[in-house]
């Protein structure tokens, strides 16, 4: 299994990182994030914590913001990546989702 890993940003700003770690995904707010007091959640269904979300596959906020239909047949074929893949297709597809929510790869030294 890869363990691959994504920095959250929320309207441009760091939040939280996502990590693939063997069968689950986990996110976590970054300290920086839960320290402000402008703070937010990315979504309703992952309150501000510290505590880490640990999830079977995907969390669904995060499955929501992937390509579907005809639209994630294109993306697969066209990035070479399976949709048996979704982890591998966020880090792909949602630098530039709609909505606030981007995602982008980080290398795994980076991860804070």
């Amino acid at each position: 299994m890869k363990n691959r890993s994504g920095q959250v940003l929320l309207s441009g700003q760091p939040v939280g990182v996502l990590e693939e770690i063997e069968d689950k995904t986990r996110f976590r707010y970054l300290p920086e994030w839960l320290a402000r007091k402008d703070a937010v959640p990315v979504s309703l269904t992952l309150p501000l914590r510290p505590e880490p979300y640990d999830s079977p596959g995907l969390h669904p906020f995060f499955e929501n913001l992937l390509p579907e239909g005809w639209l994630l047949d294109v993306s697969s074929k066209k990035l070479k990546i399976s949709k048996d893949d979704p982890f591998g297709l966020l880090l792909a597809t949602c630098g530039d989702c709609v909505g606030a929510v981007e995602i982008e790869p980080l290398e795994p030294e980076a991860i804070p």
